[in-house]
């Protein structure tokens, strides 16, 4: 098994949330990348449309590679998926379920999550390959629209809500079959402070365990 698939198991076992960090600037990388990794976190998306997102991905992957999964988010084509991957990056995610994308995941056998919102575009995306389903947007992707397409979906597909998730919303997406979360701007967004993401990443934390 390699580190990147090891990083994977631990964070689908451990602690299944994908920390998205849209905006973030690269001379904030270690400092957020610390405080995240402290509360937990494995796994850390740094979405392509964030100022320097490659130079972000390199300083963390440098730091944290053998800690923390660290990859690109909003990845849209083959050539970004080979830049997340020449960074460092060791997951990639997008909006959308892309067949250049899924070929170059592939190809270069990393982690893969597409955004997929219909049964039809869940199954086409495990075909070519998917390691988790992004569920995007989630405020569209009610709970019981997430219950009703774990019925049919295979019992092993990973299925993780993304957009508007909040500590107060997440257990009823667990109970409905959700195997983890995307967490975006109420865990972070840019001038937070450290003190407030990491009370945020917390209750988001606590309400994951919550039994």
């Amino acid at each position: 098994m390699s580190s990147a698939s090891a990083l994977w198991e631990e964070v689908l076992t451990q602690l299944p949330l994908i920390a998205i960090l849209r905006g973030i600037q690269p001379e904030e990388a270690l400092s957020v990348a610390e405080a995240l990794h402290g509360c937990g976190y494995k796994c850390l998306e740094i979405p392509l449309n964030s100022p320097q997102a490659f130079k972000t991905i390199e300083i963390i992957a440098r730091e944290f590679g053998s800690r923390m999964l660290v990859g690109a988010g909003t990845v849209l084509n083959a050539q970004a998926v080979t830049d997340t991957l020449s960074a460092g990056g060791q997951i990639v995610v997008s909006p959308n379920l892309d067949e250049e994308v899924a070929l170059a995941c592939r190809h270069h056998s990393c982690i893969y999550c597409p955004g997929v919102a219909t049964p039809s575009e869940a199954f086409r995306a495990l075909k070519l390959g998917a390691s988790a389903l992004k569920l995007f947007p989630a405020e569209l992707i009610t709970p019981t629209v997430v219950k009703a397409m774990r019925a049919v979906l295979p019992s092993d597909a990973i299925v993780l809500p993304v957009g508007g998730i909040s500590p107060d919303n997440m257990q009823e997406y667990l109970s409905a079959g959700s195997n983890g979360f995307g967490l975006g701007s109420g865990l972070y967004k840019p001038g937070k402070s450290i003190q407030d993401i990491t009370t945020d990443a917390n209750e988001y934390v606590a309400a994951m365990q919550k039994t």
